[in-house]
């Protein structure tokens, strides 16, 4: 059998793009200035400084974050939780934030992500529900998890698992990467695409992701949805129209974004 090649880890460079000045400002500024002026995103330096595409570029129209295969690990009905790793638990800290956006570059609110991974020794809990959980996007499109640094194990290189779902969507289920790992050269499922930004800190590891679900992109797309509780500054989107919040209200039908200019805005 011939050995498998060697696969690059860092993608083509890409210029900034819209999605990196929308998530400037929803983290109220506090992110790094690339060389060009740009704002840089959760992968665009890797531990070393050097440049790392933010990938998929978020830029009204650009690919959606790559799928991957599930795996044989996965179980269903995982606790709502952010924090997979106790007090006490081996292996490195680690915590993974980032925001969830559509293809038009608008944050998504109420988007499930259900997380699973190995321990720190390489191996699956599937009796239980250890490294296993689910949590939900907050209004601006953030979520942030708390758990360990996932061991290796024969045949794979170091990752997470996600199923990303926005509200009445379908399911993006991918894997999550990590930058300067030995294996991802010879993983036959790695993808560069799917490499979170990590950096040391405090005795732990810090990484960050952003991802971008096909939805939101030309006619028909809506977020928007009655029964939900919706702050003001919240966006949606309605037949591919974009809309803004004006008061918090709980959605009904016969209030949606087109037909209650009081409580929306588009643009």
């Amino acid at each position: 059998m011939s050995a498998v090649p060697e696969r690059p880890e860092t993608p083509e460079p890409r210029g900034v793009s819209r999605k990196n000045l929308l998530r400037a400002a929803l983290g109220a500024g506090a992110l790094p200035l690339l060389t060009g002026g740009g704002v840089a995103l959760a992968r665009d330096t890797t531990g070393t400084g050097g440049p790392l595409d933010p990938t998929p570029v978020c830029d009204d129209g650009d690919d959606p974050t790559p799928e991957q295969m599930e795996g044989p690990y996965f179980k269903p009905n995982s606790p709502l939780r952010t924090g997979l790793a106790g007090p006490g638990t081996p292996g490195t800290p680690l915590t993974v934030g980032g925001y969830v956006f559509d293809r038009g570059c608008r944050p998504l609110a109420d988007v499930l992500l259900d997380f699973w991974q190995a321990d720190d020794a390489g191996a699956y809990d599937n009796t239980g529900f250890r490294f296993r959980g689910h949590q939900f996007t907050t209004a601006s499109g953030e979520f942030r998890l708390t758990t360990i640094v996932p061991g290796l194990y024969p045949g794979r290189t170091r990752h997470l698992h996600v199923k990303v779902q926005p509200p009445g969507g379908q399911v993006l289920t991918t894997q999550l990467y990590f930058p300067g790992e030995p294996r991802n050269a010879t993983d036959a499922l790695f993808d560069p695409a799917l490499l979170m930004n990590v950096r040391d800190a405090g005795g732990g590891r810090e990484a960050t992701f952003d991802v971008v679900l096909a939805v939101g992109q030309g006619p028909g797309a809506t977020t928007w949805a009655a029964g939900r509780e919706y702050t003001t500054g919240d966006r949606v989107s309605y037949d591919g129209a974009a809309y803004r919040c004006l008061q918090s209200h709980r959605a009904t039908a016969g209030w949606e974004p087109p037909r209650a200019p009081a409580l929306w805005q588009r643009g």
